[in-house]
């Protein structure tokens, strides 16, 4: 079966299983031994739940238990965090980290240890998690926490499902009096402005910046800057879902510099003051791409990838600056530009986030875009980031290696628990965690 990533590339000829139970993932990993890749929904950009046998999760997906008083959900790994929000929204219990979609598993939030919106106050997914239950092999699974096997907890979230297959976790919920969101939008004239928001604005609970990577000079960099906080009245209103499908693949040619300058002009300019301020459900918040089912397509057949990288705070400035001036002169830009400020890192081996600034685009896959991101990965290493593997669909070994130093500690913990060997991906492959 031919299957990709959520960027469409890279693809793969695998086999895909669909255990329904505990016992059914333990024989599989009995019947392959030479290695599988466990799969959630399939929203890693790259090639990270690829690999020629992989475990596709969805049909574990049962909500197991839930501390009404405490707000503890119990669940299985193939629970969406669509199938959590129109559950639990109602009853006024919201998740505590989201990324940008809410279709994927909870098992993939926490191989990705995923952040979003509010990471510089309450950091990611991992953080909200109490114990996670995960099958070793055939005979073993093992309840992993911060108390019970911290080091293979520690390796779980954010290791890319290379450390075991999640079956199941705890997660704590945040308690909500309304669906909805405060928001308000300022708009930055350039890069040093949106910075200065950010700082200005860090007691938000939400913050993002759409940042329109093609302007140069004078507006390099500028933005508009969304923050945000659940609003005190307005009703447990449940989500309305996807309300558009993109039917085709669109014509990549429609992806240009010109198309992308009149785009970002147009957005940026749809703020005419320097603020305004407004209720807006959760919904088209925290997951606007969501209300376009495969909206990956336009991208074109070729697909496309995310490139996201964090450099530390103190480089911020200089470090961005120097980044979209690259971009800006390569006419490659993006019109899907986030820029978020991340709070401290966490003590995950692979977690991505640490003190500073993400900025993810992205490209569509065409002729001489790798020569630019790997000309974007030195200067990300030159000024102490790394990139997201998550989104990662061609970071070489060495860019992993001096990006994410404790790689040695995560394949210590592997090779103590034997799962080395048993759990595998492209991705693992390609950046030499095989």
């Amino acid at each position: 079966m031919i299957l990709h990533g959520w960027g469409r590339y890279p693809t793969v000829d695998g086999k895909v299983y669909h255990p329904a139970s505990p016992d059914e993932v333990r024989h599989l990993l009995h019947s392959h031994s030479d290695g599988v890749t466990p799969r959630g929904l399939g929203r890693s950009y790259g090639d990270s739940s690829l690999g020629g046998h992989m475990l596709d999760c969805r049909r574990l997906d049962h909500l197991l238990a839930f501390d009404a008083r405490k707000g503890l959900l119990y669940c299985e790994a193939g629970v969406s965090l669509n199938d959590i929000l129109e559950v639990f929204v109602p009853k006024g219990w919201f998740l505590p980290v989201t990324p940008g979609t809410r279709f994927v598993t909870v098992g993939g939030a926490i191989a990705s240890d995923v952040h979003g919106k509010n990471h510089h106050v309450n950091g990611c997914f991992s953080e909200h998690i109490e114990f996670i239950e995960l099958c070793l092999d055939e005979e073993r699974i093992l309840r992993c926490s911060r108390d019970e096997h911290p080091d293979l907890f520690r390796a779980t979230c954010g290791g890319m499902g290379l450390s075991g297959m999640i079956l199941s976790a705890a997660i704590q919920l945040k308690q909500i009096k309304s669906s909805f969101i405060d928001q308000t939008t300022y708009k930055a004239n350039n890069l040093e402005e949106s910075l200065e928001l950010f700082e200005i604005h860090e007691d938000k609970p939400y913050s993002v910046a759409w940042i329109d990577c093609i302007a140069q000079g004078r507006s390099l960099g500028r933005s508009l800057l969304m923050t945000g906080d659940h609003a005190e009245n307005g009703g447990l209103v449940p989500g309305k879902g996807e309300r558009f499908t993109l039917p085709v693949d669109m014509p990549s040619m429609l992806l240009n510099k010109h198309s992308i300058k009149l785009f970002n002009t147009l957005y940026y300019h749809r703020v005419s003051g320097t603020s305004v301020s407004h209720r807006v459900h959760y919904e088209p918040f925290f997951y606007p791409l969501d209300s376009i089912s495969d909206w990956n397509r336009m991208y074109g057949k070729n697909g496309f990838t995310q490139y996201q990288f964090v450099i530390p705070k103190a480089a911020g400035k200089k470090a961005l600056s120097d980044i979209l001036k690259t971009i800006a002169a390569s006419g490659k830009g993006s019109f899907l530009a986030v820029l978020k400020a991340f709070g401290k890192r966490n003590e995950n081996l692979l977690s991505f986030p640490m003190e500073g600034y993400t900025l993810a685009l992205d490209f569509k896959i065409e002729k001489n875009l790798f020569p630019l991101l790997d000309s974007l990965d030195a200067m990300v290493l030159d000024h102490g980031g790394r990139l997201y593997l998550t989104k990662d669909a061609r970071m070489c070994q060495e860019t992993f290696r001096l990006g994410y130093p404790e790689w040695t500690k995560f394949q210590n913990v592997r090779e103590r628990y034997g799962v080395r060997r048993g759990f595998q991906s492209l991705q693992s492959k390609r950046l030499g965690l095989d």
